[in-house]
């Protein structure tokens, strides 16, 4: 019997050599011994290091003696150089060999290329060997399973076979990466060398042996260190961060790995000095977790190595790798808390549009925003919001992302950095929204930043549509030098400064008019009051927004006053304006247009409703189906239409020009046009763009400029005729007479006519340029100078302090659609120094003075007769340089408490300038037959609430029988609580230290403030809702800058980028038609066509009466604050009501906010009126010096009253004789502490000398210079 049958059949003998022999399988032809082979496989490997590295090191030897040897021979192989004739010396060519390149060393350059990751060859070859590495490496997971060494057929192990067609590869990758080392040496000892030395042969040998043995293959997971370099070459890796992370992580767990495959090996195996006897059987998942608790240094000692070698090598490890356990776990630790948390990126919806929000984040601007954007009257709003941010928000901030997850998503990142905005994908955006930091120091560096963010987003995606907040308005001509920027596409700048600047100066105009732009743009919930006070009816106008809708095709054909009226009565919406576009014009805003235009289909309606989809009336109006319908309610779309947008898209294509509305054809065949005009109409000027907001049609600008050619070319043709002729904007029964043409008229007017000027564009007043040392007035020239209607700009600044832009406010106080006589005079008093730095914008402006001093100074404020001035505007350019929030607006605050707690004498503030009636379009107050409207005011007339007494209209002009009173007051000193005033804020809060009598609460929103209703207070912060109000409709902006800053226009912005400054031009037929447009005025109850309106009746009858008969429309009231009490003492404060309802009843003190058209005869008529005044005022001899205020009279204001009483008899009589009218209504019914009583005949003398001075002569150092 053989040794293997003795064996086999002996179970003893096979148990007891169980660890020692190797399982027999008769199917493998293993050593019939059982003897182990792993010192075949490991000498493999032994060998071909060491000896490629004796190879290499011989080589290097025998080398290194070549050359020493060599030496002498060497030193004579020099370059010959032989000089020729001319001195030059050139190289000896006779070793051509020399210079070419070897084929080793293309060979070379070759193999290097091939590994190179700088090729796309190389980056596969590179990408293929790691990968393969870790496929080699699993495999080896796979066997580790099985024992150590075991005997296996190549032909029948697959797993075998693709290891070594994984090695094969290896082979070779580590031939080419040995042809391209500079250095053999040390390419034989670097880390992935060894590692090929120790895995390729052995596998080899397993082919020859038919056996396998684990041995060192665990360290293919060395190559795991290459990881973050494989996902560098990817462009996976970019920030030193995540290649950093990845590096350690790489380390650690490759050093972790091969650490647990030698423990494996010899834990299983034995020590080979004690004949293999003292292994134990460990999976190698067991010797990862035993090597893990060892660097821990926890060691449960449930796992622990018995083998010497095992033991010995935890003892070294224990040393290393609790080091790196230490210093490269905390590291990553760190790395990964750091790692941005909001640094993913964006995953579009389909259907669903996002927006990307950049620029200045922090919780204030966002949640402002987001109350906007997201609230509920903006129906369903399917928009998703990606704020993206270079810091990570404060846990408020991300509370706030949290509450509106569904909606909103924050990501970390710079809009700077084209790698963050392909994350939040801005090419699938629907438009990128850039705030502004509205407090900070530098607002110029705030404006570059965002410009520079456009200039990126741009260059990333030209064709995004971005809308960008801006502090500075001359920092917008920066945006028009983006090639891909471009306005009529959607891009929009958001002005702060001028939108802030022009709000504030159309409350010169309108007082509370700010108030009520602010809230209409602006998304409030309704908040109802069952109480009735002031707030109930404030909150139920701040609950109306601004929207557009198409109208429908029931009213094409109409005229504008006729829908807008329909559209009040039955539709319950406002139509303020129209929008429509034609192949021969350009987009063309109308506000409130007169007869004249006709509706065409497919026309944009801009609508003041409280819902959106209230406004969607408009759009399913249907004659037949809803003309019976009397609740707007149940207006809804009928089948007589289909509203699709395949119709609107169509309907732009069919508009066309306006027809006239008299003869119901287009503007060229229009038979009632002189024949002049519509040939002027069929060779248009193309060199003068037209404005892109244009009040009324071409053919009654045209004919408007027709008429004014005639007056001002053939004045005397005028009189001749008597100087009666039809208004264009009113009703044909109505005709212009004008009693009062004096001698010498004719001469005035067609001085008038040459120095009003207008800038190249139409829009607005201009002078040439004047230097400001012309305009510089003294305390004294100031006290001594007759300054009353005027308005007054106290402005705190210095030379170190930012711009503010005052030209955007005086610019509105310019517009064209002002005659020049009713243009208000503004005095600025601050310093002179910041204000030099403000007059190179000013300088082209008429009407402006400078009185260098400070606010808080009272003699200041006297000497320009505050109490007597039409608005007091209170700013400053300190306001940003101050960090704590509530010290912000202290300046402010302390100037408009300190104009308040001044006194006046009552005599002056009898005087009130601001009592300058106007008149509806066409009408005459000049004449008592033909002036019914005389209680028609400027807002600053009567409508301030203050306590300054005006007088009202003289008897004539009063109804047979009824006694005209004269206001007074039992004090004779008037507080500056009475002067109108309006005061900017930065810090909302502050707001409630402007009135000491309110009740706000200090954490009450800013328009729900009393002093913001009451149209006294403004701040920037109201202008964040313009934002989501642009993205949701470009149009809305397009209308508030048009109401807000007189008619300014791209092309003007083009204009003043080019020069920063107006340009002054002639007139042209296509400039005077820019004047044609409206503006906002207020009308006053207490008299006139309206006032048995203003007793009790409804606002709805007073709308429809002023648009029917004047083209007016109204819009709002501005009503005394305790005027529901029917108290005879009341606050003289007023708050805004916008839009009220139908059948809101009207009191005799409510003024109403309207939509005035352009007067043509204003300007003729108020000459006439002008020269009247002071040839009666001249003729009785009561001043000498028609600039100023006689030493005399100032000292006779102190007489006794008994002694005024003597004179009033006299003086009346001769007032009553002369048949001098005004138009001056009392500023107030309902004043503190009023007394009726005969009128005061010295009051009636000092309202004529005052009206003949102010109105006709201009001040000092303005006489010289008036254009």
């Amino acid at each position: 019997m053989s040794k293997r049958e003795k064996f086999n059949q002996d179970p003893s003998i096979q148990i007891s050599k169980m660890n020692v022999i190797i399982p027999f399988s008769p199917d493998v032809p293993c050593d019939s011994n059982g003897q182990r082979m792993w010192w075949a496989f490991l000498a493999s490997s032994m060998v071909t290091f060491f000896g490629g590295l004796f190879i290499i090191l011989l080589w290097r030897t025998l080398k290194y003696l070549w050359t020493v040897c060599c030496h002498c021979n060497a030193k004579k192989k020099t370059v010959h150089r032989i000089t020729t004739g001319d001195g030059i010396k050139r190289v000896d060519k006779e070793d051509p060999a020399a210079s070419e390149v070897g084929w080793m060393t293309s060979v070379k350059d070759w193999a290097g290329v091939m590994i190179s990751a700088q090729t796309l060859t190389g980056r596969v070859l590179v990408v293929l060997v790691f990968a393969l590495s870790i496929g080699a490496l699993v495999i080896y997971f796979i066997d580790s399973s099985d024992p150590i060494e075991s005997c296996q057929n190549f032909y029948k192990d697959f797993t075998l076979q693709i290891d070594m067609a994984f090695n094969v590869f290896f082979l070779l990758y580590f031939g080419l990466r040995f042809i391209a080392a500079n250095d053999k040496l040390w390419f034989w000892l670097e880390v992935n060398s060894v590692v090929d030395f120790f895995t390729v042969p052995p596998v080899f040998v397993s082919v020859y042996l038919n056996r396998s043995w684990l041995g060192l293959r665990f360290l293919r997971a060395l190559r795991l260190i290459q990881f973050s370099e494989i996902l560098q070459f990817l462009n996976i890796l970019k920030t030193s961060n995540s290649i950093k992370l990845v590096n350690l992580c790489s380390i650690f767990i490759s050093t972790w790995l091969t650490a647990a495959g030698f423990i494996h090996l010899v834990e299983n195996s034995g020590d080979p000095w004690e004949n293999f006897q003292n292994s134990q059987a460990l999976s190698y998942w067991e010797c990862v977790y035993l090597l893990m608790v060892t660097m821990s240094t926890v060691g449960y000692g449930d796992v622990y190595a018995k083998t010497t070698l095992g033991r010995l090598f935890m003892v070294f490890f224990i040393l290393g790798g609790l080091a790196m356990f230490a210093s490269y776990v905390p590291e990553i630790i760190e790395l990964i808390g750091n790692r941005k948390k909001y640094g993913g990126s964006y995953s579009a919806v389909n259907g669903r549009k996002h927006i990307v929000v950049c620029g200045h984040i922090t919780l204030e601007s966002v949640s402002n925003f987001l109350k906007d954007f997201l609230h509920k009257d903006r129906d369903d709003v399917n928009v998703e919001i990606v704020f993206l941010h270079n810091i990570s928000p404060n846990l408020e901030l991300e509370a706030l992302f949290k509450r509106h997850f569904t909606q909103v998503e924050f990501y970390q990142g710079s809009v700077l950095n084209p790698h963050d905005l392909a994350r939040v994908k801005i090419e699938s955006a629907d438009a990128c929204l850039i705030l502004a930091n509205k407090y900070c120091a530098d607002p110029d560096a705030e404006d570059a930043s965002n410009i520079m963010r456009v200039i990126s987003i741009k260059n990333y995606h030209p064709k995004i549509r971005i809308i960008t907040q801006m502090l500075q308005y001359h920092n917008k001509a920066h945006l028009l030098n983006i090639p891909s920027w471009n306005w009529k596409e959607g891009d929009d700048a958001i002005c702060l400064a001028e939108l802030k600047l022009g709000f504030i100066a159309q409350s010169c105009l309108a007082q509370g008019l700010s108030t009520m732009l602010a809230n209409l743009f602006s998304m409030r919930s309704f908040i109802k009051i069952e109480e009735d006070t002031w707030q109930k009816y404030y909150l139920e106008g701040v609950a109306n927004e601004m929207y557009t809708e198409y109208l429908s095709s029931a009213f094409v054909g109409m005229s504008f006053p006729v829908i807008c009226e329909l559209c009040y009565v039955k539709l319950k919406l406002l139509l303020i304006a129209i929008e429509y576009k034609s192949d021969q014009r350009e987009c063309s805003t109308l506000i409130n247009p007169g007869n004249h235009v006709k509706m065409q289909e497919g026309t944009l309606g801009f609508f003041i409703a409280s819902d959106a989809k209230e406004v969607k009336r408009a759009l399913f109006y249907c004659k037949a189906c809803h003309d019976d319908i009397s609740d707007p309610k149940r207006i809804k779309k009928c089948g007589c239409k289909k509203y699709t947008q395949k119709t609107k898209t169509a309907a732009y294509k069919k508009i066309r020009l306006a027809c006239c509305f008299d003869c119901s054809r287009s503007e060229r065949d229009c038979s009632c046009m002189p024949v002049n005009v519509r040939c002027n109409m069929d060779s248009p000027r193309r060199d003068i763009p037209l404005s892109a907001v244009s009040v009324n049609d071409c053919s009654a600008t045209l004919r408007a400029f027709e008429e004014d050619q005639q007056l001002a070319l053939s004045p005397k043709k005028k009189q001749r005729n008597g100087g009666m002729r039809n208004s264009p904007n009113s009703s044909p029964k109505i005709m212009r007479h004008d009693p009062l043409v004096i001698p010498g008229n004719d001469q005035m007017e067609s001085m008038d006519e040459n120095i009003k000027k207008y800038d190249s564009t139409g829009m607005f007043h201009w002078c040439p340029s004047k230097d400001i040392e012309k305009v510089i007035l003294t305390r004294s020239e100031a006290a001594m100078t007759v300054l009353s209607g005027h308005v007054v700009v106290c402005i705190f600044g210095d030379v170190k302090s930012a711009l503010i832009g005052l030209r955007n406010f005086v610019m509105p106080l310019r517009a064209s659609n002002f005659h020049y006589h009713e243009l208000k005079h503004i005095v600025f008093v601050g310093s002179l120094e910041y204000l030099k730095r403000e007059w190179e914008t000013l300088h082209n402006f008429p009407k402006v003075s400078i009185l260098p001093g400070t606010p808080l100074s009272r003699a200041d404020l006297r000497a320009v007769n505050i109490n007597l001035c039409d608005m007091c505007v209170i700013l400053s350019a300190n306001q940003n340089n101050i960090d704590d929030a509530s010290l912000q607006d202290k300046e402010c605050i302390l100037a408009s408490l300190n104009i308040k707690s001044m006194l006046f004498d009552d005599s002056i503030g009898v005087l009130q300038a601001n009592s300058q009636g106007f008149t509806p379009p066409g009408m005459d107050r000049s004449s008592p037959e033909n002036s019914p409207v005389h209680g028609l005011v400027r807002q600053t007339s009567v409508t301030t609430g203050a306590n300054i007494p005006i007088i009202t209209e003289l008897a004539p002009l009063a109804k047979p029988g009824k006694k005209l009173p004269v206001i007074s007051f039992s004090q004779d000193k008037s507080s500056g609580t009475s002067i109108q005033m309006i005061t900017e804020l930065v810090n909302d809060s502050n707001v409630q230290f402007l009135d000491q009598d309110d009740d706000d609460d200090p954490d009450t929103e800013l328009y729900l403030t009393q002093p913001f209703a009451c149209g006294t207070a403004f701040a920037v912060s109201v202008l964040d809702s313009l934002m989501s109000a642009t993205y949701f409709n470009d149009n809305i902006l397009t209308l508030i800058r048009t109401l807000v800053t007189g008619g300014a226009t791209p092309e003007l912005e083009g204009l003043l980028a080019e020069e920063n400054a107006l340009r002054g031009g002639y007139s042209t037929p296509q400039t005077l038609a820019n004047r044609d447009r409206c503006r906002v005025a207020q009308l006053a109850l207490y008299d006139g066509p309206f006032a048995d309106l203003g007793d009790g009746g409804c606002y709805g009858d007073l709308f429809c009466k002023a648009l029917k008969t004047y083209n007016m429309l109204c819009f709002g009231i501005y009503r005394l604050r305790d005027a529901h009490l029917n108290q005879q003492s009341q606050c003289t404060k007023r708050y805004v009501i916008t839009n009220p309802p139908y059948a809101f009843e009207l009191v005799p003190s409510d003024l109403i906010f309207c939509l005035m058209q352009f007067d043509h005869n204003a300007g003729q008529s108020r000459t006439s009126l002008s020269h009247s005044s002071h040839s009666s005022h001249s003729s009785s001899k009561k001043s000498s010096s028609v600039h100023s205020i006689p030493t005399t009279n100032r000292t006779n204001r102190v007489k006794s009253r008994d002694s005024r009483d003597k004179q009033n008899a006299t003086r009346m009589s001769r007032v009553g004789q002369e048949k001098t009218w005004f138009t001056d209504e009392p500023e107030d019914t309902h004043l503190r502490t009023i007394q009726i009583k005969p009128v005061n005949t010295l009051s009636i003398n000092q309202v004529i000398q005052f009206k003949s001075t102010s109105s006709l002569i201009p001040p000092i150092r303005e006489a010289e210079d008036e254009c």
